[in-house]
């Protein structure tokens, strides 16, 4: 009984034709003009973005406090936001010039000593475009 012998070149000569295929297929789809543009560009829409962080009385930051966000000329709140364990939130707006109204609702928030908080005043933000505005909300007893 024989047994082919398998050379060493036959598998490589193999793959490579392949590779050399694949090659030929997907060529055309990244020489295009248009194809790499479509890869290079996001299809994110602008924005702007709010950020802020909810400081208590002691000047540490608060967790879990409820942020809302309003236009100035609108009466309700569009945005509703949580604080993390940084106190920190983040809004994203759509970009353009406005006015915008934050303020913390703490109807429902219990803080860990028990003593009511209450917010100092609301923060006005004006947005001009696509920036990012930071600001803070402080709490009083």
């Amino acid at each position: 009984m024989t047994t082919p012998k398998l050379r060493m070149g036959q598998p490589f000569a193999q793959l490579s034709s392949l590779g050399l295929l694949l090659v030929v297929l997907l060529l055309p789809s990244f020489t295009s003009h248009q194809g790499l543009l479509a890869a290079q560009k996001p299809k994110v829409k602008p924005y702007a973005l709010i950020a802020g962080t909810v400081w208590g009385p002691d000047d540490r930051p608060v967790y879990g406090v409820t942020v809302k966000i309003r236009r100035a000329k609108d009466k309700k709140a569009k945005w509703e936001v949580y604080s993390d364990h940084m106190g920190e939130f983040a809004q994203r707006v759509p970009p353009g010039e406005s006015d915008y109204i934050i303020w913390a609702d703490l109807k429902g928030f219990k803080p860990a000593d028990g003593k009511p908080l209450r917010l100092a005043q609301e923060v006005t933000v004006h947005i001009y475009y696509d920036e990012r505005e930071d600001m803070g909300l402080h709490l009083t007893r």
